[in-house]
């Protein structure tokens, strides 16, 4: 037993799909949550930038007292988990792009994929695409712009539906049958993509994927929590807290977000 909490950082408020996912999965489990709003989006930023943001939110979790870190951004996992396990202690959970699951599942042979240029450029993309879907014609679409206005508290907005229209629909036109969401930011915007996307297109994302793999890592190295009354969740962003609060509206346990300078 092990009631230390799980760590989770993201460039702002879009690791809160991961989140749920783990609250969903892991109910007994108290966690630590990082919105790096300040330096959204990551996905802009040089990989050397990137690894000095990942450094600076893990070390903050780790004087928190985190057991574990979930890094809830694809970008900074594609450029920094490599260097965070070989100088941390601790386990730590990426995120990649499901374009295994899409690959598997695709029937028409081409499956989409919206992410960040950080995750679309970056060496792990590139194998996890040429070990899982070779014989699979991907589509990338960058996503410039969506973070922002997520962010924002604009995820439901008539900007952010006529931006994903024009990310979407060449897309569409060219046969995709799935769209993987290579950005923890972009499952908010699902209730959206399902109104612009074909019935038959399959939205992916990987957060039920990220909680299965951290229960069996907790499993493995004896870190599950056991019953310790009400579960503790604490929230901290470095911009405006409002946004962040509006996505925790179903959390259960106690909940508390605060704005800290990091």
């Amino acid at each position: 037993m092990n009631n230390k909490p799980i760590g989770i950082f993201d460039s702002g408020v879009g690791g809160i799909s991961i989140w749920k996912e783990l609250q969903q999965r892991l109910p007994l489990e108290d966690t630590i949550f990082l919105a790096d709003s300040k330096n959204a989006p990551y996905g802009e930023k040089s990989a050397e930038t990137i690894v000095q943001l990942s450094i600076k939110n893990t070390e903050l979790l780790l004087d928190l007292g985190c057991k574990l870190i979930v890094v809830a951004c694809n970008t900074a996992t594609t450029n920094a988990i490599d260097y965070l396990r070989t100088h941390y202690p601790i386990p730590f959970i990426g995120i990649e792009p499901a374009i295994k699951p899409a690959a598997l599942q695709s029937t028409s042979g081409t499956v989409g994929v919206l992410a960040t240029r950080g995750t679309l450029s970056s060496a792990l993309f590139h194998s996890t695409a040429k070990n899982h879907a070779s014989n699979i014609k991907i589509i990338e679409q960058e996503g410039t712009g969506l973070v922002e206005l997520i962010e924002a508290g604009k995820a439901s907005s008539e900007s952010a539906r006529q931006l994903l229209r024009t990310y979407i629909q060449p897309m569409v036109a060219s046969g995709i049958d799935h769209l993987v969401l290579g950005c923890t930011h972009y499952p908010h915007l699902i209730p959206l993509l399902k109104e612009e996307l074909p019935a038959h297109v399959k939205i992916i994302d990987c957060g039920e994927a990220v909680a299965n793999q951290t229960q069996r890592i907790l499993e493995k190295q004896g870190l599950l929590a056991g019953e310790h009354g009400l579960t503790n969740h604490r929230f901290y962003t470095n911009a405006d807290t409002s946004v962040l609060t509006t996505f925790l509206n179903e959390a259960k346990g106690e909940v508390s977000v605060s704005y800290r300078d990091f």
